[in-house]
């Protein structure tokens, strides 16, 4: 992961600690203020049981995107929200690219929608989360235990 992709230090330090986006296999390609761009091959390991992606990897994925882009600011940004549309199903081998946009900021409420794509352009989902900006401050990466509720 390269960090000039990332607009804002508090987006590269949230991602750098994400462990299930690394699991995964999840490559940020940019993170910008209200907007991201991130993918996924999809492996063998990924396919529910008639041989596609499992509907709640192609959330996953979209819901990182929508992580990096609602995380605008150094407040701690999560998610109040989300629901996804699941439009034809991708497979093993094939890389699905999830691109957030801003589509409303109100005070600490947003809205904002991922479109994930396969490489071949196919509309695979589309996925709309909805934010709320809390008042918790940066958790401290350098004391693990301040992360905990």
């Amino acid at each position: 992961m390269d960090d000039d992709v990332f607009a804002t230090a508090h987006a590269r330090d949230m991602i750098a600690a994400d462990q299930a986006s690394a699991m995964l296999g999840i490559e940020v390609t940019s993170a910008s203020p209200g907007e991201a761009i991130v993918r996924m091959r999809v492996r063998a390991d990924m396919l529910n049981g008639f041989h596609v992606i499992h509907g709640g990897l192609v959330f996953a994925v979209a819901d990182t995107a929508f992580a990096l882009a609602c995380n605008e600011t150094d407040a701690v940004t999560l998610a109040a929200g989300a629901d996804i549309v699941f439009l034809t199903s991708a497979h093993e081998g094939e890389v699905l690219t999830a691109t957030a946009q801003r589509r409303s900021l109100v005070g600490r409420a947003g809205v904002y929608d991922v479109r994930v794509q396969a490489d071949d352009g196919r509309m695979v989902a589309e996925f709309r989360g909805r934010s709320l900006t809390t008042r918790r401050p940066v958790p401290d990466r350098s004391i693990p235990e301040k992360d905990m509720p």
